[in-house]
């Protein structure tokens, strides 16, 4: 490794990097689905379900493959493994054949993979990387890179549309391997995590990584901090099993983290960012590829979202911005169907009520699920409790993004949207009763707290 001096800057800038390629692959398809639909004369809701959410399906297992192995080879190593399977899935999905559904499916399901692993790796890396009174508003970068990703693709879409149909979406797909390669070139300079370092017995070296991002002061204090953390896992390691997770002690906790991310795909808010111009085209009957300004409108609110949300993430508690943010949530799916069962409206009236779900999901429950994830879990059983709160999660994104296009092929988007609303108020309901407040709570109080709720 160098010794040459990183600035802790270039570190957490480039740790975080991830999550544009993270929202950029999650929000291209919004506009290269109608130019593929069109060129590809797909009907019907069942291949384009399949298409869009092959993507979490790869997720689903790249979070799982990537949190074993980063224990094994690195978090650095991984996301430049990522970043490598990030470009070459990006580029063979721009040069697929005509009417190759199957192949393009194989591509999305390798970048799904690319994607899953680096929602593993980047918030593990940062909160390993960053000093304790800067995880909060360093988890907030990455929702923030996150949802610029998700803007840039949307932008980039924009830009593309005039293009021919069959060149616009292979195009679009194909630039993901522009970020890709920024962000493999970045890593190349990023030292490892000195957790990861002491971890496997190269403890010189973490130092000298801890000396980049930590006053002189401080380094011992963490080393001996390190090496506590990682003799108090080897030992939850040995004596924990998946079956723990059901254990009394634990099960009221689990169950809250778990579920938290469970609702928040399932109250979708994923519908929205991927099928927004073929929602508009349904309502407006205006093209879906020239509806292809609503996603960047849509990607703004979320920018801006995620921008107050670190504004606001230590003055209010978890609990209370849930529960309000999934109530105004889940009214604004509800609310259509209920004026348009009285009078005709506006179709595009729906659209407006859309974007007021996606301001209160953007600083709610966007960012606070994976705060909260990564506070409610206990130490012995959290490496399992969190990477099957990640699975949960991909498995509603891709569950989401395969029936919502069969559902609005066989009834009106106002009833699908009511739907998700009162999955929304169920969320609401859970959070109020079964999910602890976490801010301003020592790990320790949380588990003692979930511990004696399921005494009870």
């Amino acid at each position: 490794m160098s010794e040459k001096k990183i600035s802790s800057k270039f570190i957490y800038f480039f740790g975080a990097f991830g999550g544009i390629l993270f929202g950029y692959d999650i929000g291209v398809m919004t506009g290269a689905l109608p130019f593929l639909q069109s060129d590809w004369n797909l009907s019907g809701g069942g291949v384009t379900g399949w298409i869009t959410s092959s993507l979490m399906l790869g997720a689903v297992f790249g979070g799982a493959i990537a949190g074993q192995l980063s224990d094994r080879l690195g978090r650095r190593k991984m996301v430049l493994y990522s970043a490598l399977l990030f470009m070459v899935g990006a580029l063979l999905a721009g040069v697929s054949p005509h009417n190759g559904v199957a192949y393009l499916i194989f591509t999305r399901v390798l970048l799904g993979i690319a994607v899953g692993a680096a929602s593993a790796l980047v918030p593990a890396y940062m909160s390993e990387m960053a000093p304790a009174e800067k995880r909060g508003s360093l988890s907030g970068i990455n929702q923030l890179m996150i949802v610029s990703g998700m803007l840039i693709s949307y932008v980039v879409d924009f830009l593309l549309k005039g293009l021919p149909e069959h060149i616009a979406w292979r195009l679009m797909l194909a630039l993901a391997a522009v970020p890709a390669l920024i962000l493999f070139l970045g890593v190349l300079r990023l030292p490892e995590s000195p957790r990861f370092l002491i971890k496997t017995g190269r403890v010189e070296e973490a130092h000298q990584v801890l000396t980049w991002i930590r006053r002189p002061e401080e380094i011992d204090g963490e080393i001996n901090a390190i090496n506590e953390t990682a003799r108090i896992e080897q030992k939850a390691e040995k004596s924990t099993s998946w079956g723990s997770l059901l254990e009394g002690r634990y099960r009221y906790l689990v169950i809250a983290g778990v579920m938290v991310a469970f609702f928040q795909q399932f109250m979708g808010a994923n519908a929205i960012f991927y099928y927004i111009p073929l929602i508009v085209e349904k309502a407006s009957g205006q093209a879906a590829s020239d509806a292809l300004l609503w996603p960047i409108i849509q990607g703004v609110i979320l920018v801006l979202g995620a921008l107050l949300y670190m504004a606001i993430a230590e003055k209010f508690n978890r609990r209370g911005l849930l529960m309000m943010g999934g109530t105004v949530m889940g009214l604004s799916f509800i609310l259509p169907a209920v004026i348009n069962s009285f009078m005709d409206t506006n179709p595009m009236m729906i659209v407006v009520f859309l974007s007021i779900f996606v301001a209160f999901y953007a600083f709610t429950w966007a960012p606070l699920t994976w705060v909260l994830v990564g506070e409610v879990f206990p130490l012995a059983i959290r490496g399992r409790a969190s990477g099957l709160a990640s699975s949960m999660n991909w498995v509603g994104s891709f569950v989401v993004a395969l029936i919502f296009p069969i559902m609005t092929a066989s009834m009106s988007q106002e009833a699908v949207f009511a739907i998700f609303g009162v999955i929304c108020l169920v969320a609401v309901a859970f959070v109020m009763f079964r999910v602890p407040e976490t801010r301003g709570h020592s790990l320790e109080e949380i588990e003692k707290f979930g511990a004696e709720k399921e005494a009870k």
